[in-house]
C-alpha cells in the first residue's frame, strides 16, 4: 500500500486557511451561531431564505435566475445548466460591471471550487456548461459546501512539486495555465475570502433593510 503523500508545510498554511474561510462562510449562511473571528459564537439570523437569496438591493443586478425567463439587464447568457441559469456575458464584460446578488456570489464560488477540483484531480473535462446552478438557498448552500470539500479532497494528493508545477490545475476560465499551482490555491482562498466577507455583508443588509421596511 501506498503511504498517504505529507502535506507540504506551504501547503499546509493555505489549506489552514481556506478551512476557517469556509467553515465561517457555511456558518454564517446556515447558523445557528458563527466564529466571529475571535473564536466567540455569534448569532446568525438563520438560515439563508430565497428571497434573501434572490435579493436585489440595487437595480440591474445579475442574479441566477429561470432559463426561461432569459438573461438578466447587460447579460448576454445565463452560464450553467438545468433550469436555473447565472448572467453572464462575453468578454469584454459590461462597465462599470453590474452589482451582482448573494445568488449570483454564490453560484460562482460554487461552480469555481467544483471546476478546479475536477481540473485538478477528476477527469479534468467538466465545463460550466455542465455544472448545474442550484434554484433556491438551500441547494444554493449545499452546492458551495459540495464544490468546496471536493477541492479541499483535490488538494490532499498535492506535493511540493505539483505546487511549483506551472498548468498542474488545468481549470479554463483563469491564468491556471500560466501560474505555479502554489499561486493557484492562493488565489482560491482569496476569492473565497473576499467573496464569503461580500455574501456576509448582504445579509446584514438585507437583515437591516427588512427590519426599516
Amino acid at each position: 500500500m501506498t503511504p498517504p503523500t505529507a502535506t507540504p508545510p506551504r501547503l499546509a498554511l493555505l489549506l489552514a486557511q481556506f478551512d476557517f474561510a469556509r467553515e465561517r462562510l457555511t456558518a454564517r449562511l446556515s447558523g445557528p451561531v458563527m466564529d466571529s473571528g475571535d473564536g466567540a459564537a455569534t448569532a446568525v439570523d438563520g438560515p439563508l431564505t430565497d428571497g434573501e437569496w434572490l435579493w436585489e438591493p440595487v437595480p440591474g443586478c445579475w442574479s441566477v435566475r429561470r432559463r426561461t425567463d432569459g438573461p438578466g439587464p447587460r447579460a448576454t447568457a445565463l452560464a450553467g445548466c438545468g433550469p436555473w441559469g447565472r448572467d453572464a456575458a462575453a468578454y469584454p464584460h459590461p462597465w462599470p460591471p453590474p452589482f451582482t446578488t448573494l445568488a449570483w456570489r454564490l453560484s460562482h464560488l460554487a461552480e469555481m471550487l467544483a471546476l478546479r477540483a475536477d481540473h485538478t484531480a477528476g477527469s479534468r473535462s467538466l465545463t460550466r456548461d455542465r455544472h448545474p446552478v442550484a434554484g433556491g438557498a438551500a441547494d444554493a448552500v449545499a452546492a458551495f459546501e459540495a464544490g468546496a470539500a471536493a477541492w479541499r479532497d483535490a488538494l490532499l494528493g498535492v506535493d511540493e512539486a505539483a505546487l511549483d508545477t506551472v498548468g498542474y490545475c488545468t481549470y479554463p476560465h483563469g491564468s491556471d495555465a500560466e501560474e505555479p499551482f502554489a499561486d493557484i490555491v492562493w488565489w482560491v482562498n482569496q476569492e473565497l475570502l473576499h467573496h464569503g466577507a461580500e455574501i456576509a455583508l448582504l445579509r446584514d443588509l438585507y437583515r437591516d433593510t427588512a427590519a426599516r421596511s
